[in-house]
């Protein structure tokens, strides 16, 4: 994937299957951080307040991911796991037909905007 420089284009040059999921978080993601600005950094849009990354997202070949601070997915590592979602130290990786569910993304979300202080 080339350089990108903002959310529409990225979602635009990612694989079309993960389209509509990359446009699902995005649109949570804006709704849960009306005051965070979008960016993108490292090739990866995200949304950011005051300076901090409070969460971002991307698409590969295989699946799609949801990247937070670490305290966030460690505080809901259960329910992570009940949603059969696999967790790394800062991200969840996910597919169209296995989403993160709305309500789960939301809690992640703020408890990340918690973890960054902001």
């Amino acid at each position: 994937m080339m350089a990108i420089s903002d959310h529409d284009a990225y979602i635009v040059a990612a694989p079309e299957k993960f389209q509509p999921s990359l446009q699902r978080l995005r649109t949570i993601l804006g709704h849960v951080l009306p005051d965070a600005d979008e960016m993108v950094a490292y090739n990866m849009p995200g949304f950011m307040i005051d300076g901090t990354v409070v969460a971002s997202y991307a698409a590969f070949s295989r699946q799609c991911g949801l990247y937070l601070q670490a305290e966030a997915l460690s505080g809901h590592a259960e329910e992570i796991a009940a949603a059969g979602l696999k967790a790394t130290k800062t991200g969840i990786t996910f597919t169209p037909s296995r989403p993160i569910p709305e309500d789960l993304v939301e809690r992640l979300v703020r408890a990340s905007r918690t973890a960054a202080g902001v």
